[in-house]
């Protein structure tokens, strides 16, 4: 049975499937990335599951995968098939379609870990059937993926979708990119955890925990809450600005909350905008497995559009 390697490689975990020409999900596997062991290490984690999976794949289906898609964290060179950066990884410039298309002797397709998820609810999850759509993840950090007719734009040099940098408050806190007063600074579940742990007086408090004091009515974790759900606002009219999206997916950590996020958030925007065509809200619908349905995707789309010759050793 023809099939492709889908791999999702985030800071402490891989995510892994064989997927079938239908999208069928046809054997799943986990494990740990292993970067407290350094990025050498996490490489030769990548290549050996990626080996094993093939031969899985050989002894189950009577020949190895046609292809294999893999999406990372960091900025990513698509278009070279490298891992140019990753803080959470320690990567700098690491050719990894070249070294997997090695191992595996079939072509790969690398992508960013958040436009390979925003591929995938665009094609098959909130996204589906909006010609336009921006897909955008509230997780440690605040990425975006820019739907347009099926794909993922990834921009000139793989920045495109970086919502997180819009700057929404001037002169605000630094953020790791170098600016100041950036959207992740406020907006990500990350930064709401921070928030609210300070607020607290729980070291170990999250998001969720904010989430759930909003619910029950705490004043603090009330005016955490909406100034997060304010910064956001802010950050997604000038996406929507910019973009005009049909619909605008919402994923990540901070979207577990649910209508706790989203009722006000859709309230925010509405008030925000002037001329601009309100899109859609909506919550993802794929959860943790967009990354590893987008890898698939991605190696499918590989096969579909150059049947993968150059990509072969």
């Amino acid at each position: 049975m023809r099939h492709v390697i889908a791999l999702d490689v985030g800071g402490t975990g891989m995510k892994a499937a064989l997927v079938g020409a239908d999208g069928a999900l046809l054997h799943r596997a986990r494990r740990a990335t292993g970067r407290e062991r350094g990025p050498d290490a996490v490489v030769a984690g990548i290549l050996d599951f990626a080996a094993e999976l093939r031969a899985h794949g050989t002894e189950r289906f009577g020949e190895g995968a046609a292809a294999a898609g893999v999406a990372v964290p960091g900025i990513v060179d698509e278009t070279h098939g490298v891992a140019a950066y990753s803080a959470n990884l320690g990567w700098r410039d690491v050719p990894l379609r070249a070294l997997l298309a090695e191992r595996l002797g079939a072509p790969v397709a690398l992508g960013h870990d958040v436009r390979t998820g925003g591929l995938a609810e665009g094609r098959l999850g909130a996204g589906r059937g909006a010609d336009r759509f921006l897909f955008v993840a509230l997780g440690t950090g605040i990425a975006g993926a820019i739907g347009i007719d099926g794909r993922v734009e990834a921009g000139a040099h793989g920045f495109a979708g970086e919502i997180g940098h819009i700057v929404v408050r001037p002169g605000g806190p630094p953020c790791p990119c170098g600016q100041r007063g950036c959207l992740e600074r406020f907006a990500s579940a990350a930064a709401v955890s921070e928030a609210w742990a300070r607020a607290s007086g729980t070291p170990d408090a999250d998001a969720a925990d904010c989430a759930k004091a909003v619910m029950s009515g705490d004043p603090n974790a009330v005016r955490i809450w909406q100034e997060a759900v304010d910064a956001l606002a802010d950050g997604l009219v000038t996406g929507l600005t910019l973009l005009d999206p049909r619909t605008l997916v919402i994923g990540g950590g901070l979207a577990e909350a649910g209508e706790t996020l989203f009722t006000p958030l859709r309230d925010a925007v509405r008030r925000r905008v002037t001329f601009q065509k309100l899109p859609e809200i909506v919550p993802a619908a794929l959860g943790d497995t967009a990354g590893c349905l987008g890898a698939g995707l991605l190696a499918w789309d590989l096969l579909d559009t150059t049947d993968g010759k150059e990509d072969t050793p």
